[in-house]
């Protein structure tokens, strides 16, 4: 389950500006939390996708799957079907029902999310299902995913930790037919035993490393899907089981909800909330040998993102050890980065963004927040939305300047994301020294 980061904008205040999370998240590689696509719902109500009633979801659903899926990446046909055709907002709580179809990362309740449609759909393209594939799911929460599994699959079983969420889901897979979808309450970290081994594996959810498990009831040649690493950076693998073995494949940096249980009681590396920082803020930390293309360390769900080692321009105040370029040619099309960052309201009251931006010929998209700019969103316990804030609009062409602006932090924050991009504009945007600094 990826986490919901839904943004606003504000001055030092309440968000007011539509600015959010679309794909993630998570989303590249993953733009899911990145702004939210214009997708409407025209009202609200049964799917009546399993009930021979109207449809009143079809043209969202649709428009959802050829406008942020298929122009994403995500080809198999097959899986943008599923997604066409599966009732997101049956899977949601009424009170963001009408954000069903964006695509965006939404809470569902006790500190969970469900993810955004492409992170699903990505990951489902990823996991290559097959019409006989027994699939093993770990983090049902909403039952969105297993779902999109159940027309492409044989067998699905989903494991969720959380009661209030697997009874919920459960139920709500049952009422809408999905018979070969199996539910059960219990600690991922375990599996489910009595029904391997699984030809496939996907987890929803993110521990710092693979349970044993896990790579005991994958068959051999069967492959998982999986978030893992710190808390707030993660790298999403396809792992392949062989002579026992998992082999990895990096896929892109993402950031999904820990897995909870056993896995996180075993974290050992922990994020550090009263002094929160960004990572590789100046963007002269290199790809590793096995970093996926397009990678930049520290950052996730890039889209038209180039890490660039050092600056041609020959601008004497250009940056030293690198910085990020985004480049946009279609108004409104992602070209953005992210980052997670755990930050205690509790012990932190006021924090300094700054960055230094550079533009060239930077033109609005079509929405009003369709701007270059520096933000920041706050987030409490529950993953609830806290607000905004922003450096920016920029526009045009200008040579590098330095942008700073202190930030009240809500007192109920516990979490946050540092986004930076084009967001919808197009042109060019380099951005280099993006920084956090505990002011108290």
């Amino acid at each position: 389950m990826m986490l919901a980061f839904l943004a606003g904008a504000s001055v030092l205040g309440p968000a007011v500006s539509p600015l959010a999370a679309q794909s993630p998240l998570l989303l590249p590689s993953v733009d899911s939390l990145a702004r939210p696509s214009n997708i409407i719902l025209s009202q609200t109500g049964s799917s009546g996708m399993r009930t021979g009633t109207p449809d009143r979801y079809a043209a969202a659903r649709q428009k959802l799957v050829e406008t942020r899926i298929r122009t994403a990446g995500v080809t198999n046909e097959a899986v943008l079907k599923s997604i066409e055709t599966t009732p997101r907002h049956e899977f949601v709580p009424p009170a963001v029902r009408d954000k069903a179809y964006f695509d965006m990362a939404l809470p569902i309740g006790s500190a969970q999310t469900i993810s955004s449609p492409f992170i699903v759909a990505s990951m489902t393209e990823t996991l290559d299902p097959q019409p006989s594939d027994k699939v093993l799911e770990i983090g049902t929460g909403s039952g969105y995913q297993a779902a999109v599994l159940s027309p492409l699959v044989d067998q699905v079983y989903s494991i969720e930790i959380v009661d209030e969420l697997g009874t919920r889901a459960a139920g709500v897979l049952h009422r809408l037919g999905y018979e070969n979808v199996h539910t059960r309450i219990g600690d991922g970290f375990l599996g489910w035993p009595e029904a391997a081994p699984f030809d496939k594996i996907i987890v929803t959810c993110s521990p710092e490393s693979v349970p044993k498990p896990l790579v005991e009831q994958l068959r051999e040649g069967g492959s998982m899907i999986i978030p893992v690493g710190q808390r707030y950076q993660q790298t999403l693998y396809r792992m392949t089981k062989r002579d026992g073995k998992l082999v990895r494949e990096p896929l892109r940096p993402t950031l999904f909800v820990p897995m909870t249980g056993t896995a996180e009681d075993a974290r050992q590396d922990l994020p550090d909330p009263a002094n929160p920082k960004v990572i590789n803020n100046d963007f002269s930390s290199p790809p590793g040998p096995e970093d996926p293309e397009g990678f930049v360390p520290g950052w996730y769900y890039g889209r038209q993102v180039e890490l660039i080692s050092d600056d041609s321009a020959g601008e004497t105040d250009a940056s030293e050890n690198g910085l990020v370029r985004f480049e946009n040619e279609t108004p409104g099309l992602g070209s953005h980065l992210l980052q997670g960052i755990a930050i205690d309201g509790s012990q932190v009251s006021m924090v300094r963004l700054s960055a230094r931006v550079r533009t060239d010929n930077v033109t609005k998209g079509p929405d009003p927040d369709s701007w270059p700019m520096v933000a920041i969103s706050f987030y409490d316990s529950l993953r609830r939305d806290l607000g905004t804030f922003t450096m920016g609009p920029y526009r045009g062409t200008r040579p590098w300047r330095d942008e700073n602006r202190l930030v009240r932090v809500p007192a109920q924050a516990r979490e946050a994301i540092v986004r930076i991009g084009l967001f919808g504009a197009t042109g060019v945007a380099d951005f280099d020294h993006v920084t956090l600094k505990k002011i108290d």
